[in-house]
């Protein structure tokens, strides 16, 4: 994996993409795929996910393959699955490997080699043809609608940590469902309804604020209880976010129209922040429509 800093002097605008900050990890290619399981496009063809978050990993302190979790990993077992595991607003963290339909030799060869204790995110980097091989095979968390029907419905129904077999129009795929989570919620809040609950003292003691704008920005206009975390300063806290903020705590996000908060938000959605609400408009719309002490700038 490679910890990749953010150059300020590369940054020359406030609306500058959250992929422009990222910590990345080498060709990593999930976003490509996801988007290509859920569209009949071809592998090769450069293409962007339909969610925000998605040009981010799933988490800054992700560990492709063996090493992810703490515990041990079962041999695997490779079997077919028809049974509902109640997965209904969840999301799953997925590894896969994918085959050409006609390499059904091969197919039958990795499948024993699972079933030997062979790891599939070892396989994946050796044979798989998708693009996440790069990254043993890690698609991330993925969540209901994402992907081709065949493929969702074997990794919301596979048992954890098994390894089991699914057909789409691409191939074979041998995939391994290593963890579930409940599904994170994304919700815009109006000015108007942001503005009556900063009159409750109570939601200052149980909300957290985050302002991602740059300090000049903040300067000259601001919000009673939102701490600063410029977007342009991701690198420095995007890594350590959870060791300030509590992502079972309701989670509001604000920057100047709404743009630059709303990739900050789906960015904390995919690190597990379960309830998080990007200001529709950002601190020009609360201005304009809820409090109009607020500068405009």
């Amino acid at each position: 994996m490679i910890m990749s800093r953010v150059n300020p002097k590369s940054l020359s605008s406030p609306t500058i993409l959250l992929s422009n900050l990222r910590v990345s990890f080498p060709s990593i290619s999930r976003s490509r795929f996801l988007f290509s399981l859920s569209k009949p496009q071809s592998f090769n063809k450069l293409m962007i996910s339909n969610r925000p978050n998605s040009w981010l990993p799933s988490s800054p302190t992700l560990r492709w393959g063996p090493s992810m979790f703490n515990h041990q990993r079962p041999l695997g077992r490779v079997y077919f699955s028809s049974q509902t595991n109640g997965r209904e607003n969840k999301e799953v963290l997925v590894q896969h490997l994918l085959v050409n339909e006609s390499d059904l030799k091969l197919l039958v060869e990795l499948q024993e080699k699972i079933a030997r204790g062979v790891d599939l995110s070892d396989l994946a980097a050796e044979h798989s043809i998708c693009p996440s091989k790069e990254n043993g095979g890690m698609l991330g968390w993925i969540r209901r609608g994402q992907t081709v029907p065949e493929f969702e419905e074997a990794a919301f129904t596979a048992p954890l940590e098994q390894v089991v077999r699914c057909k789409t129009k691409f191939g074979w795929h041998l995939l391994q469902v290593l963890s579930e989570r409940d599904e994170c919620m994304l919700e815009e809040i109006a000015p108007e309804e942001l503005h009556a609950k900063l009159q409750d003292p109570g939601f200052l003691d149980e909300a957290q604020l985050i302002d991602v704008r740059e300090p000049e920005e903040v300067a000259k206009a601001s919000l009673p209880g939102f701490k600063m975390l410029p977007l342009r300063q991701f690198g420095t806290w995007g890594p350590v976010i959870t060791d300030e903020f509590d992502p079972a705590k309701d989670t509001y996000i604000l920057c100047h129209h709404g743009v630059r908060s709303m990739q900050v938000a789906n960015w904390l959605q995919s690190q597990g922040f379960k309830r998080v609400f990007n200001v529709t408009g950002g601190i020009n719309a609360y201005s304009l429509k809820a409090d109009s002490s607020v500068p405009t700038y």
